[in-house]
This record gives structure tokens, sequence and C-alpha cells, in this order.
């Protein structure tokens, strides 16, 4: 049965989205139905359909009580918008349903298990959100949460473990029926941790092992994880918080963590190997992966950053979006990410420039736009003297710009926003060490309406940006201090 406040967000929603016109909406990225959008949730395929789940406060374009939207697609580029999925209305979660994730049963219903949030006051006057498991099932539209929530709770954490920092499950299948979830925690050192449960049918649940301590090394609590196989390795995916910087690896604040190694899944434990940030742009977090009918692992992630918020006035009528879907895999011990194949079937109105060689600032004709997919290939002019520096300048006009800009001796990336129209002090650049094998850079960048994504070398990075530029500055110019030589392709990305 529907309660009040589920038919009260499902109401609002649908008077509200009318308010929204096409145009000032991403095009092929997800974005909110009204209000405000975080962390994907529930990010599925389920009847035929991908399902697309998130952090939800319809009533305000700002954080509010969490709810769960919902959209569905067939192909990730193209969402349909669902009804609100669930709504904190139970007394274990009244205070919010925060993250989670979905998986199918045996008997052809939907399984979404989420964070519910109950603030609890503190004997020295403070509130605290205690945070459980709990877990609903429907149809693929309508959900009903479980009697006997939460189903996993402080009872099931083991000793240290905070009872106010335990969220965000990711639920999986094995192959013998049997499921796992992971879970963010804080333990008593105030770092983070990933612990493991196990059930026999998804709905009573076991605590297995800690999984894999942050020991301090990657910021403090971590949230949103995923574990996975992928090309023979494991991969463990998490968002730590108040992270600290290591040269261009990570950066200050909440980031995007990727370790890759072995897992033993008898004992419950990950081994690490190798890690990495997954995107080295400003706004991306949260990701979630899924498994495509077709084998591909894809990921999309929350394409925000919790410290540019107030990037947007609180009188827009929408705020927050998902990054493109990302296919992922691992190419020499490292994770590597793609956009969507599904993307080049948008693409049209091919323009061509080869062999181009210039210095100082160009524009070229054809290239502009700003729902759009861009190549590039960056060397020397004739194999000589290397550049000093170059940039490709987009969502330009005489007013505005984005940038990006590689110095080659430095082998040092750079997006940069500050002219993009933002009139807040907030973070507009992020840098990382990119690779010029052979002196050659390659990059795509896929520009859509309020958002750029940047692909480096095949994808050995991805740096993310929103922006809110006016749409009419669609400009795009190249600058380079000394001769280079670039190859540019560019396709118009063909509207929903």
């Amino acid at each position: 049965m529907t309660s009040q406040t589920l038919r009260e967000a499902r109401k609002y929603e649908e008077a509200s989205e009318k308010f929204i016109k096409k145009d000032e909406r991403p095009d092929f990225h997800l974005s909110v139905r009204t209000g405000w959008l975080n962390d994907p949730n529930g990010f599925s395929y389920y009847k035929g359909k991908y399902h697309m789940f998130y952090q939800y406060h319809p009533y305000e374009s700002k954080w509010g009580p969490m709810h769960w939207g919902h959209a569905i697609s067939d192909d990730l580029l193209h969402w349909e918008y669902l009804p609100a999925a669930l709504a904190p209305d139970e007394a274990y979660d009244r205070d919010g349903c925060f993250s989670g994730s979905a998986v199918a049963l045996p008997d052809g219903r939907q399984l979404l298990m989420y964070t519910g949030v109950l603030k609890e006051h503190q004997a020295n006057g403070t509130y605290c959100e205690v945070q459980t498991q709990c877990i609903a099932v429907g149809d693929g539209t309508d959900y009903e949460k479980y009697v006997q929530n939460p189903v996993i709770s402080e009872k099931d954490l083991p000793e240290g473990a905070s009872r106010f920092d335990f969220r965000d499950p990711k639920i999986w299948q094995k192959e013998d029926g049997t499921y796992c979830c992971v879970i963010g925690s804080r333990p008593a050192d105030g770092s983070g941790q990933i612990l493991l449960y196990t059930s026999p049918d998804g709905f009573e649940w076991k605590f297995k092992n800690i999984l894999f301590s942050n020991n301090n090394r990657f910021g403090k609590m971590w949230e949103c994880p995923d574990l996975f196989k992928l090309d023979g390795k494991w991969v463990l995916l998490t968002s730590p918080q108040d992270m600290l910087p290591k040269g261009l690896e990570y950066h200050n604040g909440n980031g995007t963590l990727c370790l890759i190694g072995e897992f033993d899944e008898e004992k419950g434990v990950f081994k690490e190997e190798h890690n990495q940030t997954v995107d080295y742009g400003i706004d991306f977090y949260a990701p979630q992966t899924i498994l495509t009918p077709d084998g591909r692992r894809v990921m999309i992630g929350w394409m925000q950053n919790w410290d540019t918020c107030n990037m947007r006035s609180a009188e827009e009528k929408w705020f927050g979006q998902m990054s493109l879907p990302r296919e992922l895999f691992i190419k020499n011990g490292r994770l590597y990410q793609k956009p969507l194949k599904e993307l080049e079937q948008k693409r049209c109105n091919k323009v061509v420039h080869k062999n181009r060689t210039f210095s100082g600032e160009i524009t070229l004709e054809g290239i502009k736009g700003r729902r759009i997919d861009l190549e590039l290939n960056i060397r020397p002019a004739n194999g000589q003297n290397l550049y000093q520096k170059f940039a490709v300048r987009f969502a330009k006009n005489d007013k505005y710009h984005t940038s990006l800009s590689f110095r080659p001796w430095e082998s040092v990336l750079k997006v940069d926003r500050k002219f993009s129209g933002s009139r807040r002090a907030i973070i507009h650049q992020r840098r990382c060490l990119a690779d010029t094998r052979d002196k050659e850079l390659k990059l795509r960048i896929i520009l859509d309406r309020f958002s750029a994504e940047i692909f480096v070398n095949d994808g050995e990075q991805v740096l993310s940006v929103t922006m809110y530029t006016e749409q009419a500055a669609d400009g795009i110019s190249f600058f380079t201090d000394g001769s280079v030589e670039i190859d540019v392709v560019k396709y118009d990305l063909l509207a929903n």
C-alpha cells in the first residue's frame, strides 16, 4: 500500500516537471525529474529495461529528506521518468531513505536494498543519525517495504563500528543463487572500512567479515562501495570523504577511489594490488556499476561535487545529473573507462580537420556546439621542438569559456571553468598527470549542454566537469604556445 508521504511526492513531481523545458535539461545525461538529485541508486537491469534510482528531494533543488527517484531506459542514454519509488515514511527511515542497490529475485520481483535513517537525540543535546539496512520489494514501479525491516542493524556490526556511519549497501547474486552485499562503515579509528554480508535469499542477512580497511590512508568515512570482477581481477570502488591530496593522484575533499586486486570469497577479504582515482575532474562521486546483458561492466556516477552544490541558485527548478555511462576495462593493471558505445549511434554531421599545424589561437570551420563528441590528436609540429602549452576552449563566447590545457614538459593536464559564468568561489580547477607516448596526446571531449567529460588516451584517465554557461556560448577555439599539429574530428549528437 502506498503511503501518504509517497503519494504526495508522486503528485508533486508529476506537476512540477511540467515547468522544466526540455532544452533546460541535459540531453543524454539523466537529470532529476524535479528538485534535487545526488547518488545513483539501484542501478540494475530488470524486465528488459535499465533501471536507475537516485537520491531525491523533489520539493526543492537542494538536499532534503531523501526519497528514491526512478527512471528507466532501453539504452542508458534516453530516459523515461517513473513515479518516485521510496519515501521516508516508516519509523526506521523517517529521516531519509539513503543510498542502496537493486537485484532481481527468483520469483520475478525486484528487491531494493537501502539505508534507513532515524535521527536519535543524544545525551549532549545533539542529534545523530542511526543508519540501518532495509529492503523493499516490487514490480518495477511500485515497491512495498519489508515488514521485518531493518534487516541489518547495529546488532550485526563488528566491534567498534559506528551505528551512525553505516550505509550504502551494494547487493549482488552469486552463481549459486545466494546473495552478498558490501556496506560502507566507520570503525573506531574514525577511518573507513567496507563490511561484507551474506544472505541465502536476500531477506535474512549475516555479517561475514571486514572486507577491507582504510586505516586512514584515503580520507575518512568510505561511502557507496561496489565490488565486481573485471578482466580476471576484482575491483573495489568507494567514495572516501575528507581526502588529502597525494600529488595529482588524489585531491582534497570527497573523491572516488578504485582498488584493483584479489577477493578471497571464502574468507571474505579483499587484497589490494593497485589504487587510483576514478575521475580526475571536479564533478564525480558515488558511482555504481552494472553488468549489461551483453557482458559489459558499465559505470554511472553522480556528476557533482559536495563542495560545489551552491553553484546554481536555489531558485532553479532542478539540480543534479548523472555522468555519461562508461564501459570499464583493465589495461596494464589500471582501470580504463570509455564512453558507452551506444553514444556513437547519436553521432551526426561529421566535420574533420587533419594535420592542421598552427601556433597562437585559431578556430576551425564547423567546430562548435554544446552537444558534441570531439576527438583531438595533438603532437609537436613536424615532430620538432616540443610546444610549451596547448589548450582547447569550449562553451565559449566573448564573455565565457571553459578550458582544457596541457603542458607537455610537466605532463600536466588541467580543466578550468573559472570563466564559465560561476559567481561563487568554488573549485574551478583540477589537474592530473597525462602520459604522452610518442609525444602525442589523445583527447575525446563530450559536451551535453551543462557538462564536459574528457577521456584521455583512450580512457586511461577521465575528467568530468559541470558548467552552467548560457547555451548561446557554443564556440570552440584552440591555442598553443609553440607549434602544434592537430587532428580534429567533431560530431554533433542528436537530440533525444
